[in-house]
């Protein structure tokens, strides 16, 4: 083969070469930026530099709002919960009560929402210890879906529902609205627990926690030696608390929790709670219900919370006692759980209960 053929052949390969580098490099390029590997290059110091819309002290902004002052700078409602109430229940509430149980359910859902009733949401379970449950729903555009539901409603007066349209992404705004109604239509509870329709709960270790959430559960050993607890939490009492998560945002587009920089632009979350279980005292509920006014919305509830507590200097109470995975079951391993995800299965769920009450434990 003559020489100029041998090297006019070494060329163009290395030219196709350099070609298919170029191509792979741009690829690689692509994959890193879609996975947010030079996002995290951009991002600002949570601890250093954090700071939120309304850039202000939320906090007096809730003191002149309580007083019935009118917003002015820099006091600006910047979130208006204008959704109309469409299905309440106006005597849910007529008597002071110990806890409110505030359930937020899917529309269509209603094969959990029975099984809830009869199981850990059941309102006569401890005489001595007044609580109602409600279920807080959006709306949909299926005319038929809606009818059921009012009917349902009619039948047990237990939905509370908004006119927003129920769906993954609007789950800030169905927290809020059940914070406002808690705030507006049932004012006289002590305690508030907020839950998903897919968990396990205790009633039972609910009421026992709150008695004493610091020490819990090791002060009910002392009770079982004799050594009854008078610990009472005091009715002011600033009280977030679940299982709280520190964690940083997903900078990977392809995550359903994807953040953009221009959403977030911190390398952390601020503490935050995680969305499936966790409780309010009366004071931190109103103070949540006040300070959204004037915290910028985020789409994320458990997020949002998190903001609002940082905003509001409230630091969520961790619970190990809450679970946000499905905990592994047996008759022993649930003494103590407070709450656990992953029952969308009704059956499944009314029968742990049954078996955990008939143990004591719920």
């Amino acid at each position: 083969m003559p020489i100029q053929n041998i090297m006019g052949n070494s060329i163009y390969n290395l030219f196709e070469l350099k070609k298919y580098f170029k191509y792979f490099f741009i690829i690689i390029l692509g994959l890193l930026y879609y996975f947010g590997v030079f996002t995290h290059f951009f991002e600002l110091d949570y601890y250093s530099q954090f700071v939120y819309p309304l850039e202000t002290n939320i906090s007096k902004c809730i003191v002149n709002a309580q007083s019935g002052e009118t917003d002015q700078l820099p006091c600006i409602n910047i979130n208006p919960l204008e959704y109309d109430l469409l299905l309440s229940n106006n005597t849910k509430c007529n008597r002071n009560i110990h806890l409110l149980v505030l359930v937020k359910s899917a529309l269509n859902h209603f094969d959990r929402r029975r099984t809830i009733r009869k199981t850990w949401g059941f309102e006569n379970r401890f005489s001595d210890v007044p609580t109602r449950t409600v279920f807080i729903l959006g709306k949909s555009f299926d005319t038929d879906l809606e009818k059921r539901i009012k009917e349902e409603h009619e039948q047990y007066g237990d939905i509370v529902q908004y006119d927003f349209v129920d769906k993954y992404y609007n789950n800030t705004i169905k927290t809020m609205n059940a914070i406002k109604w808690a705030s507006t239509h049932c004012n006289s509870s002590r305690f508030y627990f907020f839950s998903d329709d897919d968990m396990y709960v205790s009633m039972k270790n609910v009421l026992r926690y709150l008695r004493n959430p610091t020490e819990y559960p090791e002060y009910l050993s002392k009770e079982v030696k004799g050594k009854q607890s008078k610990h009472i939490l005091p009715s002011d009492i600033v009280l977030f608390t679940g299982y709280v998560f520190n964690s940083s945002p997903l900078r990977h587009q392809i995550s359903k929790w994807y953040v953009s920089l221009s959403e977030y632009p911190y390398h952390m979350w601020p503490p935050y709670v995680t969305a499936g279980a966790y409780m309010l005292s009366k004071a931190a509920l109103v103070k949540f219900y006040y300070g959204s006014s004037y915290t910028k919305r985020f789409r994320f509830d458990d997020i949002y919370l998190g903001l609002l507590a940082k905003k509001l200097n409230i630091k969520p109470l961790h619970c190990e006692h809450i679970y946000f995975y499905k905990k592994d079951y047996s008759m022993s391993s649930y003494k103590y759980v407070i709450a656990s995800h992953g029952y969308d299965d009704s059956e499944e769920l009314l029968n742990v209960w049954l078996e955990q009450k008939s143990n004591g434990n719920a």
